[in-house]
């Protein structure tokens, strides 16, 4: 004790002052090694040193979670880099103007729907129900400018004009059963005489489709009017509660009509199959439209590990898992529910009510907030109906969020995460609800502590290089 007490009484303010430079540059070294380790890996590497080499010499036990899969084979990286960054979608799900956009507004004086999307919904409506020849039908000639309408009433009443030239105008009934009709059972009414209508119409245009370009064209209209009719006519049929009708009807539709695969039916049918727990014809649909070839959605995804988590999410514990480790099926639904975060990581949240719900838009962007806003409200319910499912997405869709590599740029399933996603989905969702960003991933604690360190030993050499008397009389004490 006495030879240590003389050997710090010997030591100058240039010894401090060296020593406490050589720490601040060796803990300044590790902290861009930690920093540059996290931003290409994704994890802190003393932590993933620790729990791989120390942990099992002290006696714990980790169970890694499983590896996520490669990317599928019929994905190219060339695919992927061609693939649109910000497309907007029609909703498959979107609500009924007149009678529930409008009640919502009735009751709360918010507008639930942007300006951006109602105007897009203008756009769909033109290409949808337009055609070069309405200037041969004094009713069509009049729904094309109803269409372009931006005051709801003065659509109204063109339809109603519409109607008067032409009681058998089918997209005229069609713009009252959204927009006029303040219940589900009106609007069924104006849809069942858009469909008497509007399959009279069709049938005349098949007849002479063949004549010419023109009446292609026509055809082409009176083909998706149809469509459009006979989907909104089971979407009201599943809101009236009765749901076997609706799915009928949506299987009819997908079997007469099956390359309008894009205007995505089989989302529909996937909720109404959820509704009635037909869970083994979820599987079916899944199996033919979860293709590597087809776009993904968040209902592709989630749906899928819904049905993987239910196979186990019953008797599924945390605890239990923790020390057994996780079995052949619980490791299927965790890689489930991981590639459906990795596709669209806002679910979670609405899912497990961490975060508010609004009306769904008429458009959503796929993998961004508005997407999660239209799945959970409509499959909130099936996740909540299967006992457990919440808790095993709960307990896992944090730890899975880890796993995706980080910076966002590199995907283990899919594309890059769009970087635009924010922009698109305030245009999109209404001013009032906070949308929601890519969650960041939390930066480590051996990289805090590492910062730490590195700061306060620089801070040690600046007072002990200002100051070195001071500094030696308080390192001696």
């Amino acid at each position: 004790l006495s030879t240590v007490t003389v050997f710090l009484s010997t030591l100058t303010p240039k010894f401090y002052f060296a020593l406490t430079v050589t720490s601040s540059f060796i803990s300044g070294l590790i902290f861009v090694f930690e920093w540059w380790h996290f931003r290409k890996y994704g994890t802190s590497f003393i932590e993933q040193v620790s729990v791989s080499h120390l942990r099992p010499l002290i006696g714990g036990v980790e169970n890694s979670p499983p590896a996520p899969a490669a990317f599928s084979a019929g994905e190219s990286e060339t695919s992927r880099q061609n693939m649109p960054e910000c497309k907007v979608w029609r909703n498959p799900l979107n609500l009924f103007r007149g009678a529930e956009y409008s009640r919502y507004m009735w009751v709360t004086g918010k507008e639930p729907l942007t300006y951006y999307d109602m105007n897009l919904s203008a756009q769909d409506h033109q290409n949808f129900f337009t055609c070069d020849t309405d200037a041969l039908r004094p009713s069509d000639t009049v729904m094309q400018k109803a269409w372009r309408e931006r005051n709801p009433q003065a659509r109204i009443k063109a339809a109603y004009q519409a109607l008067e030239l032409n009681n058998d105008c089918a997209t005229a009934y069609v713009l009252l059963a959204e927009e006029e009709a303040t219940t589900i059972v009106d609007a069924e009414k104006y849809f069942k005489q858009a469909l008497k209508a509007g399959e009279m119409i069709y049938r005349r245009s098949q007849n002479c489709h063949a004549q010419s370009p023109q009446h292609e064209a026509q055809l082409r209209r009176d083909t998706n009017v149809l469509v459009y009719v006979k989907r909104r006519l089971a979407m009201c049929a599943r809101k009236l509660g009765r749901i076997r009708e609706a799915v009928k009807m949506m299987r009819d539709l997908m079997k007469e009509f099956p390359l309008l695969s894009m205007m995505n039916i089989h989302e529909n049918l996937l909720e109404a199959l959820l509704e009635l727990q037909a869970y083994a014809d979820v599987q079916a649909v899944l199996a033919k439209y979860d293709d590597i070839s087809l776009p993904k959605s968040a209902a592709i995804c989630y749906t899928a590990a819904l049905l993987k988590a239910r196979a186990v999410s019953e008797r599924f514990s945390p605890e239990t898992a923790s020390k057994r480790g996780l079995s052949t099926a619980e490791i299927n639904a965790v890689e489930a529910i991981h590639r459906a975060v990795e596709f669209n990581p806002h679910v979670p949240k609405y899912l497990l009510e961490m975060k508010s719900l609004v009306l769904p838009p008429e458009h959503i962007l796929k993998r961004g907030d508005s997407e999660a806003v239209a799945y959970a409200f409509f499959h909130l319910q099936h996740w909540k109906r299967i006992e457990g499912a919440l808790n095993l997405l709960h307990c896992t869709w944090e730890g899975t969020f880890r796993m995706i590599p980080y910076p966002l740029e590199k995907g283990h399933l899919f594309y890059p995460y769009p970087s635009c996603t924010e922009t698109a989905d305030r245009e999109l969702l209404p001013t009032f609800h906070e949308v929601s960003v890519y969650p960041q991933k939390e930066l480590p604690f051996f990289i805090h502590f590492t910062a730490g360190l590195c700061s306060f030993s620089a801070m040690l050499a600046l007072l002990t290089h200002q100051f070195p008397e001071l500094m030696v009389i308080f390192a001696k004490a």
